[in-house]
Parts: C-alpha cells; sequence; structure tokens
C-alpha cells in the first residue's frame, strides 16, 4: 500500500496540513522532505529505516557527503538538499537576529549556533559582534580546530572585535564529542578573554557551548 492509499488524515502532507508540522513524527517529517521513498520503501518506512540508521535527525542531516550517500535511496542529489535547508535555516536566524533591536534573546542565539556550529565533527570558535545597543553586526568563526580542541588566541579575539567596532561580543564553540559541558580550559580562556576585552572597554557578554541536545550559557551559569 502507497502512502496515498492511506486514510488521509495519517497521510504526512495532510496531516501536516490540519494540524501544524509539530504533529508529526520525525520520521513522517523526514519523508515529507524526501518526497518519495526507494525500491520496496514508502517514504516514511525509508525514513524511519534511516533515522534508525543514522541514529536520529541530528546524525542523519551532520553525516558527511560520503557516509550520507551510502545509503539505499540516498544520493549526491538528496545531500545537496539537506545542506540547502541547513543553510537557509542559518540564514533564517541570522536575519532575524539583525532585526532585533536588542540582542537580548539568549534561545535565538543558542538556535542560531545549533545551526551554525553545532552539526560540526571539528571544533569550531565563534565570535559574534555587537554595538553599543547589542545589535548584531556580524557573527564570524575565528578558529577551527580538531575533534577535541581548538586553538584560541586572544589578541586576535580583540584585534577582530576592535575592526569591526564591536562595544560587546558574545563567544561560542562546539563541542563534537555531543557533550556541552564546559570544561576547565573552555572557563579559562573565558576568564582571560574578560580580562583582553577589558583592556579596550569591550564587554564580553556571554560564551556558549554547543552540544548535541543542549547549549550552555556561561552567564546563564553565573559565570560571567
Amino acid at each position: 500500500m502507497t502512502i496515498k492509499q492511506w486514510p488521509t488524515a495519517e497521510q504526512p502532507r495532510e496531516k501536516l496540513l490540519s494540524y501544524g508540522a509539530g504533529a508529526l513524527s520525525d520520521g513522517e517529517l523526514l519523508a515529507i522532505f524526501l518526497g518519495h521513498g526507494c525500491a520496496g520503501l514508502d517514504a516514511v518506512a525509508m525514513s524511519r529505516q534511516l533515522l534508525h540508521d543514522f541514529g536520529g535527525v541530528r546524525a542523519f542531516f551532520a553525516a558527511p557527503r560520503g557516509q550520507f550517500c551510502r545509503h539505499k535511496g540516498l544520493g549526491v542529489h538528496r545531500y545537496v538538499k539537506t545542506q540547502a535547508v541547513l543553510e537557509l535555516c542559518k540564514r533564517c536566524l541570522y536575519q532575524h537576529m539583525q532585526r532585533d533591536t536588542v540582542f537580548s534573546d539568549p534561545g535565538m542565539v543558542k538556535h542560531y549556533l545549533q545551526y551554525s556550529i553545532g552539526l560540526e565533527t571539528r571544533e569550531v570558535f565563534m565570535t559574534l559582534y555587537l554595538d553599543s545597543q547589542h545589535r548584531l553586526i556580524k557573527a564570524e568563526p575565528l578558529f577551527y580546530g580538531t575533534i577535541d580542541a581548538s586553538p584560541v588566541y586572544p589578541r586576535i579575539v580583540v584585534q577582530a572585535a576592535l575592526a569591526h567596532n564591536a562595544a560587546a561580543v558574545i563567544l561560542a564553540h562546539n563541542h563534537p564529542s555531543g557533550v556541552a559541558e564546559p570544561s576547565r580550559a573552555d572557563r579559562a580562556i573565558t576568564e582571560r578573554l574578560t580580562q583582553a576585552m577589558a583592556l579596550v572597554d569591550i564587554k564580553l557578554l556571554d560564551h556558549f557551548v554547543v552540544g548535541d541536545a543542549e547549549v550552555i550559557s556561561f552567564a546563564e551559569r553565573g559565570w560571567l
């Protein structure tokens, strides 16, 4: 039986139109994204199998091209679509942040960071530069590292902040291990950066650590 032969209320597309995307399971949402299944599997069955094989939605979208394309029913065309969707989500959140008069929504920042660096397989250190009203000037990666470390040089962070004429900054980096809990090294470099920024009258507002399931804020922990 094909999906079109299912009761209308159970078809993913009709279910989304009737109840909203939040009412659908991960498999149903992925089925809509894929559009169709492959030999012997309808789109929903294929999606459920893919989520099982990859280990969930995050792992599916974070998979490198080679691993992704090896799976039955996937290929370069669908890999390109996944990357385009992720980039669109990132740009949508970025534009939303730029429209805010005051940069005061940590939830929005967390969502943006999950899309921008949360799926990276190596550690990435990013800086968000803000003006005196805490409006976003620019967000950019500054340092790239290995799977478990990224070298961070306070002098370069300060130089970049001054070049963007920033009045404040927010720092962020990911933990490819998936565990967001900040390390002693994370806390130590944050303290050094706070001191370095203070010397040029730039405020360090927060430092986010991005993991698989959560994003931890130093400010929310009371560490800044």
